[in-house]
């Protein structure tokens, strides 16, 4: 992956985000979606060595479009300025209602290269059931919230929309109160590539995602009481 054209590319693309502009640069970015491409099916291919649940992800699915949905938006501006993909069991960039953790990343024209790992906003039926999870395998969640590797790569769980008070029926004075106020249970990271360039970008993803691989493993023993809810 040639990631200084990608990041020229999609830097230009922000401040050109317009028809006209991608159409006359269509040749540059269909050079870089194949590259893409080759990273996300090298990256299943590494993930696989350690999650075989994975192995049967097709890349071409894990990868996001680069059009915006602007039907019902008030920002027209035609193109995402990031290339991204979420790879998981079944092929889908979201959690179903029975699971299924993502691993997620995604350049930038800024030069930033994030990911993360988990179950981002997951639906309603499978939210509560990953809470009360937490409840009845308080001593199991605890040791996965202190594993070395997932806390030197992310740190603790993503809290964006944290509840302000715990949800309805959980008790307020469980030790896990807090994490059980969160509506995600995703860990989050992020390289400035103009600053840590890495040596080799496929084997270093692939690195940080084996640190959070306590957390999918956890979060895939979550049992749904009706899984076609």
């Amino acid at each position: 992956m040639h990631l200084r054209d990608l990041t020229q590319f999609l830097n230009e693309l922000s401040e050109n985000n317009n028809r006209p502009w991608f159409i006359m640069n269509k040749p540059r970015y269909d050079i870089l979606r194949e590259e893409f491409l080759a990273v996300v099916t090298e990256l299943i291919s590494e993930l696989s060595k350690f999650d075989r649940q994975v192995a049967a992800c097709n890349p071409k699915k894990a990868m996001f479009r680069i059009n915006r949905d602007i039907r019902f938006a008030t920002d027209k501006r035609p193109y995402k300025t990031r290339f991204s993909a979420g790879i998981t069991p079944r092929d889908l960039r979201r959690p179903s209602a029975g699971g299924g953790s993502t691993y997620y990343f995604q350049i930038d024209g800024s030069g930033k290269l994030q990911f993360g790992v988990g179950e981002y906003l997951p639906p309603a039926p499978r939210l509560k059931a990953i809470r009360e999870h937490i409840v009845n395998d308080a001593t199991g969640f605890a040791k996965v919230m202190k594993n070395r590797q997932l806390r030197a790569t992310y740190g603790d769980l993503l809290d964006e929309d944290k509840l302000q008070r715990p949800p309805k029926g959980f008790d307020p004075q469980h030790v896990h109160v807090e994490y059980l106020k969160l509506k995600s249970f995703f860990v989050w990271t992020a390289i400035d590539l103009k600053v840590n360039q890495p040596d080799q970008l496929v084997p270093d993803l692939a690195r940080g995602f084996k640190d959070a691989f306590a957390l999918v493993t956890w979060l895939r023993s979550v049992e749904m009481s009706n899984p076609e809810e």
